[in-house]
């Protein structure tokens, strides 16, 4: 099914199945409702993700908003997904999040199994790793595997986070824990393979995976995955005056991270996280302009390099793989950037063009154009010594690391402020960054 297809089939399915069960709305006519009791969005996750492939499954967000005097901030929500995609990925997720199931803290809560057969994996330290498509493409001479840049993995994770109020609601402490179990080897080449003609077949050889790993450069005792249980300190300055996309407002978070291997960890080291966003009218109920910018950095200890791609962001944000792809920079390949230090940026102008309710559902349509960047700021420390010298060369080439960019457009369809479908397409600057990627989700990226 071509992009084109898959898009329009996605919208008839968001306009037909978008559905609400609530007590009737206190205005009339065409004017934004106000909703009460509980909401639900609810589409099958007919997606596409450049890096993952078309998703196919279910996905449904329930809300609750009480009388409506919250409206549009929800009281309650409940997000559930099961979906899996044609390059090998599964999501079976859960997540609550409530500032009303314990009066003044904010509970952020998580259960998620993700499954994939095909993680993008390209080296470490940008473009401090070699990256070749052509090792990629089939009919290429210097074609290898189009697994080549790939390896499995299955990631459990158990997340609780709660905010409770410092001065008023702006400023917020955060205190919370998250335990994540990595299993991860390499492609599973020949379960890929059954059912395939022979012409399509993934051919029986080292991944750039299993080179790291023979070579010493993923360390043998790390190879396999491993656990880690982070507890989590911060503070949360906020400002926003709406949650899923706001107009006005800062949201500032900083994330001490610390991974201690007397609760389970197989490592121990800290982590920080700081993250800025903030938020510009330009015109009044359409027109903003909004930046994130980020820094997360190692502070001490050893972190394994299954634990380097993670990006932290606070609720109702979910922790993300590394920088590139759909939560990042969109464009870029999916965890092209890694490294033990990194910083990234995104901005990007939001216009609303369209408000209209539609089956008594609040209903508007957004245009956003961006751009997006990251880099690495501090390498993580290889060990080349078992690497034959030409494959070092060329694998590990000694370039200096610089942004790697991305730009591009997207749509986005919101009901009822909360329950928002997103359409993303990014252009890759370097070629040694990718050529682009279409990203289709749920809600704004920040």
């Amino acid at each position: 099914m071509n992009t084109n297809k898959l898009f329009l089939l996605f919208l008839l399915v968001f306009a037909g199945l978008s559905t609400y069960c609530q007590d009737e709305s206190q205005e009339k006519g065409k004017e934004e409702k106000i909703k009460t009791g509980w909401t639900f969005g609810g589409v099958p996750a007919i997606a596409y993700d450049s890096d993952i492939g078309f998703k196919y499954g279910a996905v449904v967000n329930f809300y609750h908003f009480g009388d409506g005097s919250t409206y549009p901030k929800y009281r309650h929500s409940l997000y559930f997904e099961w979906s899996r995609t044609t390059k090998g990925s599964g999501i079976n997720q859960f997540t609550y999040d409530s500032e009303y199931l314990i009066p003044g803290i904010r509970v952020s809560a998580e259960a998620s199994l993700l499954t994939e057969q095909a993680l993008d994996f390209y080296g470490f330290n940008g473009y401090g790793a070699y990256y070749n498509h052509q090792y990629e493409v089939t009919d290429d001479p210097a074609y290898i595997s189009r697994m080549f840049y790939r390896l499995d993995r299955r990631l459990g994770k158990f997340r609780t986070d709660f905010y409770g109020p410092v001065m008023g609601k702006k400023i917020r402490w955060l205190a919370g824990l998250e335990y994540t179990a990595n299993n991860i080897g390499t492609v599973d080449i020949d379960k890929l393979n059954k059912g395939k003609d022979q012409a399509d077949m993934l051919p029986d050889t080292a991944l750039l995976y299993d080179r790291y790993v023979e070579w010493g450069v993923i360390p043998e005792a790390q190879a396999d995955g491993g656990r880690t249980m982070l507890v989590k300190l911060g503070l949360v300055y906020d400002t926003r005056d709406n949650e899923p996309n706001p107009m006005k407002g800062i949201w500032t978070d900083c994330q001490l991270l610390l991974s201690p291997t007397f609760l389970g960890s197989d490592y121990a080291f800290t982590r920080l996280a700081v993250t800025h966003r903030q938020y510009f009218t330009l015109i009044k109920k359409k027109l903003s302009f909004a930046y994130r910018l980020s820094y997360q950095a190692k502070l001490s200890g050893e972190m394994p390099y299954y634990m380097l791609p993670f990006v932290y962001n606070t609720a109702p944000n979910l922790t993300r793989d590394g920088l590139g792809g759909a939560k990042t920079i969109r464009g870029v390949l999916r965890n092209r950037v890694v490294g033990e230090d990194f910083a990234y940026g995104n901005f990007e102008f939001r216009w609303k063009f369209l408000r209209t309710v539609v089956l008594n559902q609040n209903l508007y349509i957004a245009l956003n154009t961006f751009t997006d960047m990251g880099m690495v700021l501090k390498k993580y420390t290889l060990d080349l010594t078992s690497v034959p010298v030409p494959e070092r060369e060329l694998y590990f080439p000694d370039k200096e690391e610089s942004l790697h960019i991305a730009y591009g457009a997207g749509l986005h369809f919101a009901l009822n402020e909360n329950f928002i479908v997103a359409v993303d397409y990014g252009l890759a600057a370097k070629k040694e960054d990718g050529k682009s990627g279409l990203y289709i989700g749920l809600n704004f990226l920040y």
